[in-house]
């Protein structure tokens, strides 16, 4: 429904005097108190379909917008506003003698301000089980039509989309009985944004149902969930958005219960933890640090998962994000209170647990309120932008199955190696390239990430581990260009290898690894990260 007011501007200060409105909002909240202001201030009000009938039952003198138009509403609703006495009221000129006279010849009064909401769009395309003709029926024709051609003409008409601009516009019609051009532009601007998402959001749901491959736009639907403190550092503004369509379990569905308010680092943070919680199925907690892992442990309780997690490099995890895939119960929140830790992610905290952490003040807790695992994570585009341009790519699932392994080495893993192989190539694909990774069993404990030379990242993920990468596996996120990895891991006592294989000279990292007594593995796929 759909709510358009009529107004005449006075002077050149484009300042907007209200006469009439036109009425008709899907969002009905507090528009029976905001059309009895309007009437107050002695405006006209014309409406259509439910908003007419709620503000006629409400004791307002209304018309239907038939009785201005000369038509019924008819195609079950499909048209109601689309005439040229909505439009052209709406859209004339009121500095230009031959608009003014044309409207006037033909019998049109000025339309200078619109109110619109649109169709429930968005919430009929969540809802369960929802028919696809339902989903059509609630895209909006008339409404976008309005709300365009209002901001349009934004000098001269103001247009409303949201019940939180109401009271904003009724104490400047109060004090001024007009509105002034920065209101207007203000309106203006905000109603091509709601349109423009609006659309985005129709155009990303057919797509994604009738279309393959990458659009010829992009469209990114969105919401705005906060503004931020500030950015990745103090000097820069920040805010963060949700796209509403996302499925599965996300940072930005999160309920935060405690602390302070989450940062842009905090966002990133949470989010690639979440991420590498997803591949595991058996209780697990990721340590991050600047996005990348600095611990991460699989165990039989969340609380030995945890504990194992913290210890793989304990300095670096000073002021971590944690995500847990289970429930944080007490005995793990009492031992999350020793540290300093700037949030905590879990599917949901147990009373005892959220008494232990909210003393600390300033720690934030998010509960997701869905499943951390495998099933909950929703595989879409990843984006990143460039200066005066957007590199898009797919979120490819890569398995592994570890009975295809390429055993290219004289020695084939022991069944205790392959598993920890397996592990180890999860983590790996989640840390920044050039990564390397030491794993015992279902642990880190050594990582190295985001180094130019891949031999410089285990010689780190070594230095890292200490005597505890001795006897462990290791796992590379792409190829060894050089023999010199394959060394440097010996030195730390590794006694397997997974790697994707691909080099020029893998035969050199294959006769390095024969030489140590190695065992080493192809998986045949790439998981660099840039």
């Amino acid at each position: 429904m759909h709510i358009i007011l009529l107004c005449t501007c006075l002077g050149e200060g484009h300042l907007a005097k209200i006469k009439r409105a036109l009425i008709s909002v899907s969002d009905k909240n507090g528009i029976v108190e905001f059309a009895k202001e309007l009437s107050a201030l002695n405006i006209d009000m014309i409406s259509t379909g439910g908003t007419y009938k709620l503000l006629k039952d409400n004791g307002l003198n209304v018309k239907e917008v038939s009785e201005i138009t000369g038509f019924p509403e008819m195609l079950d609703g499909r048209v109601k506003t689309l005439h040229p006495k909505v439009h052209a009221g709406i859209l004339a000129r009121r500095d230009l003698p031959e608009h003014m006279s044309v409207i006037e010849k033909m019998g049109i009064g000025t339309i200078d301000m619109v109110i619109i909401n649109l169709y429930p769009f968005k919430e009929t395309v969540l809802k369960k089980n929802v028919s696809f003709d339902d989903i059509v029926e609630n895209i909006d024709i008339g409404g976008p039509s309005m709300i365009r051609a209002a901001a349009k003409n934004y000098r001269s008409v103001a247009v409303l989309t949201s019940p939180d601009q109401y009271t904003g516009v009724l104490e400047q019609l109060k004090a001024n009985g007009e509105l002034d051009e920065k209101l207007l532009s203000k309106l203006m601007a905000e109603a091509f944004m709601i349109t423009a998402n609006y659309d985005a959001m129709i155009a990303k749901v057919m797509h994604q149902k009738f279309c393959e491959g990458f659009p010829r736009s992009v469209l990114m639907p969105s919401e705005k969930v906060m503004d931020l403190r500030y950015g990745e550092n103090p000097n820069q503004k920040a805010a963060f958005y949700k796209d509403p369509f996302t499925p599965g379990t996300t940072v930005a569905k999160a309920e935060q219960l405690h602390g302070k308010e989450l940062s842009f680092n905090n966002i990133l943070d949470l989010d690639k933890s979440l991420d590498i919680a997803m591949d595991f199925e058996r209780p697990t907690a990721v340590i991050m640090k600047h996005t990348n892992p600095c611990g991460l442990a699989s165990a039989d309780t969340i609380y030995d998962a945890f504990v194992t997690s913290y210890a793989v490099d304990p300095l670096s995890a000073f002021g971590c994000v944690i995500c847990l895939n289970r429930d944080c119960d007490v005995r793990t929140a009492e031992e999350i209170s020793k540290y300093f830790v700037e949030a905590v992610i879990a599917p949901n905290f147990d009373n005892g647990a959220l008494e232990i952490l909210t003393k600390k003040k300033n720690i934030r807790l998010l509960r997701t309120n869905s499943p951390i695992a495998p099933p909950q994570r929703f595989r879409e585009n990843k984006l990143k932008k460039v200066q005066g341009g957007l590199l898009i790519q797919t979120d490819e699932d890569v398995q592994i199955d570890l009975k295809d392994l390429k055993v290219v080495t004289k020695r084939a893993p022991t069944e205790e190696e392959l598993k920890a192989l397996g592990f180890a190539w999860k983590l790996a694909k989640h840390v920044t390239s050039n990564a390397v990774v030491y794993v015992k069993g279902e642990r880190a404990v050594g990582i190295g990430a985001g180094q130019m030379s891949r031999v410089d990242s285990a010689m780190i993920a070594r230095v890292k581990g200490g005597e505890g990468t001795k006897g462990s596996v290791m796992a590379s996120d792409a190829f060894f260009p050089f023999r010199d990895g394959v060394d440097e891991a010996a030195k730390a006592g590794v006694t397997a290898i997974i790697q994707p294989g691909g080099s020029i000279r893998d035969q050199e990292a294959i006769d390095a690894a024969d030489e140590h007594g190695m065992a080493m593995v192809f998986t045949g796929c790439r998981v660099f990260r840039h």
